[in-house]
């Protein structure tokens, strides 16, 4: 009796052990998952008055008036406001490469790829930006080159590596024979990637990004009619 005793306390231990560890294993979980919501939505809240205002006006007692946090909680997730600005800058100012691996692809084929990639662009940067303007998007922008250390150079070397892409496909495209051999490979993606970054001025002058999307696709495909045999 005793014998069956101790095993039902050693196994009815066990079992509160396992039954507490995954108590606090939930609880962990659910800490963190309310830890990284309350990032996104100061990140969020942030984006808004730094667009609609810039990088020097906008204050940190303004940015926690404004989420409804006290200095100290906002200090909690963020050390100082140069941090805050430089996550609103990771997840908002979206300068990102054009995820093909495959770079013998059709260049008719990359076209497509690149509009579909704008077009996310434009829908990530608006956000839930109820009025989108975008000459507070180009200042956004200066704002990033003037406050976050390494963005230019990280952005000047992203921009390198993708028209050193688009050549290789146009190169492959060549040795296809889908489009005419007597072109400079190395201007011909520049001129396509400087489409590509047309989308900005497009969006000023037209204040739309549809029209800004309809347009890059449009001197994308003019270009290529030029190009193709």
């Amino acid at each position: 009796m005793k014998n069956a005793e101790n095993l039902f306390s050693i196994f009815f231990h066990k079992k509160v052990d396992f039954k507490i560890k995954s108590i606090y294993l939930h609880t962990d979980r659910s800490v963190c998952k309310i830890m990284s919501d309350t990032r996104e939505f100061i990140i969020d809240q942030a984006y808004s008055l730094f667009l609609s205002r810039s990088y020097e006006a906008v204050s940190i007692s303004e940015i926690s008036k404004a989420i409804g946090f006290t200095k100290g909680a906002l200090y909690h997730h963020f050390t100082n406001k140069e941090n805050l600005f430089k996550a609103v800058i990771d997840k908002y100012l979206i300068i990102n490469e054009l995820n093909i691996l495959d770079t013998e692809i059709t260049f008719a084929r990359f076209i497509d790829e690149s509009i579909n990639h704008a077009r996310k662009i434009i829908h990530g940067i608006i956000g839930e930006i109820p009025v989108f303007i975008p000459i507070n998007y180009i200042s956004l922008i200066i704002d990033a080159y003037r406050h976050y250390p390494g963005f230019a150079s990280e952005k000047e070397s992203l921009l390198t590596n993708e028209i050193q892409k688009i050549k290789t496909i146009m190169d492959n495209a060549i040795k296809r024979g889908e489009i005419r051999k007597d072109i400079n490979t190395s201007n011909m993606a520049a001129n396509f990637f400087s489409i590509s970054m047309g989308m900005a001025p497009n969006l000023l002058h037209n204040n739309s990004p549809q029209l800004a999307i309809d347009s890059m696709r449009d001197q994308m495909y003019e270009l290529y009619k030029i190009l193709k045999i």
